[in-house]
């Protein structure tokens, strides 16, 4: 009787957190002003240990982050361990893309993307007319390890009758024969670890707290600049690869869409987090903005809203300039996650449009004092949720891996303590 109790008091605690998010989203006012956690690396600050074994040991990360819920009680929290413990796929995979703790960079160091051009301009063709070939034979084996021979793959559009059997002499080949294998084994690791983060999910779940997302994506520009062409090579292909460029971006777009879809159904969780990189104020100007980012990315988000999905979006850096132009959705369907953006200034533009996450200041959190956290979570209170803003408080980006726990302690308690 005991456990069933139990269960039932974790189940009423989970629909009354759940209903604080979901109020917000569609632009109502929750019983109080929901906290959310999102966290990575802290969690080794937390718990003791570096970030190397946080990323390694899923034994010690999954407690130190269960710890952590239970003692901030959050009404959503992010998918902390499988956020965190991403280093044994990232070593069975061989990732080029990215050095990671105590594998390029120090035991306590956080992640250092390596922004190359994974692609270059004269592959815009190929990637257009076969994507899928493209990715076997060219992208992958560039950016995974256990790919390489991948080269060899055959080229399986236009097989036909005998030559479709003929061309099955590809998967002879040794360096192919070799990479499949590797990439089997790999696949094994990466389908312990889905296992383990899933069953970390739905203990949390079974504890009270529901996840503030179950799943991932990116803005179609962001995805071809950031992990394809590179900074410098995208910046160029605004000038120099307009039309390619643009046709790249509806192909990602469609192809992004469809993926997300499914990932996010699959997760049982309808909102999903795309973190967002190129739109900030200072990265492009408006007309190119209006040009080459906005349109893919509000056509993805409404394809996904077609699809019962909640998007949100992490507009990492400064986009208030952005603001007018990124109110043209439909009210009531997103979350619109803030990192620096003046959120006051968000919440005249948009309180009538999307409810808002964020937004305290990484610096503040990592070198300010607790009163002064405090004072902060107050003038978001103050300046947005007391005027009727669906605000669900939260750190700018996650938060920072420096952060002292009395901090996180003063945001989740300031946070009861004026937005109930």
């Amino acid at each position: 009787m005991g456990d069933s109790g139990e269960t039932a008091q974790a189940q009423a605690l989970y629909d009354a957190r759940w209903r604080r998010i979901m109020d917000c989203v569609a632009l109502r006012q929750p019983d109080r002003m929901p906290v959310v956690m999102y966290a990575t690396f802290w969690l080794a600050k937390y718990g003791g240990i570096t970030f190397k074994e946080a990323m390694y040991d899923y034994d010690k990360v999954a407690e130190i982050a269960e710890r952590a819920v239970l003692e901030f009680e959050p009404d959503g929290v992010s998918p902390l361990f499988g956020a965190t413990a991403l280093g044994r796929i990232l070593e069975a995979l061989d990732y080029k893309q990215l050095q990671w703790p105590g594998h390029g960079v120090e035991d306590d160091q956080p992640y250092q993307y390596l922004d190359r051009e994974y692609m270059k301009p004269e592959e815009y063709t190929a990637l257009l007319r076969d994507p899928t070939g493209f990715y076997l034979n060219t992208y992958l084996p560039r950016i995974f390890g256990v790919f390489e021979g991948f080269e060899n793959f055959p080229v399986l559009p236009g097989m036909f009758y005998f030559r479709a059997v003929t061309g099955m002499r590809a998967f002879a080949n040794p360096d192919l024969r070799k990479a499949l294998r590797r990439v089997l084994d790999a696949a094994d690791e990466v389908d312990a670890y889905a296992r383990r983060a899933g069953e970390w999910n739905k203990r949390i779940n079974g504890l009270g707290y529901p996840l503030i997302n179950g799943s991932n994506s990116g803005a179609p520009y962001d995805v071809l600049a950031d992990y394809f062409r590179g900074a410098t090579g995208m910046m160029k292909d605004l000038f120099r690869n307009k039309d390619k460029l643009h046709e790249a971006i509806e192909m990602m777009r469609i192809n992004l869409t469809r993926m997300t879809i499914a990932n996010a159904r699959a997760s049982g969780n309808p909102i999903v987090m795309l973190p967002i990189h190129w739109a900030p104020d200072a990265f492009m100007s408006p007309k190119q903005f209006e040009e080459f980012w906005w349109p893919s990315f509000r056509q993805m988000m409404l394809d996904l809203i077609e699809a019962d999905l909640i998007p949100m979006p992490l507009w990492e850096a400064d986009c208030t300039k952005r603001l007018e132009t990124i109110a043209d959705i439909p009210a009531g369907k997103c979350i619109y996650w803030f990192e620096r953006t003046d959120m006051v200034r968000a919440f005249e533009v948009l309180g009538d449009v999307v409810a808002l996450r964020g937004n305290l200041s990484p610096s503040l959190m990592t070198t300010g004092q607790p009163e002064e956290v405090d004072a902060a979570v107050r003038h978001l209170v103050d300046n947005v949720w007391n005027k009727g803003g669906k605000l669900i408080l939260d750190t700018a980006f996650g938060i920072p891996d420096e952060t002292p726990v009395e901090n996180v302690r003063a945001m989740f308690t300031a946070a009861r303590k004026y937005g109930g």
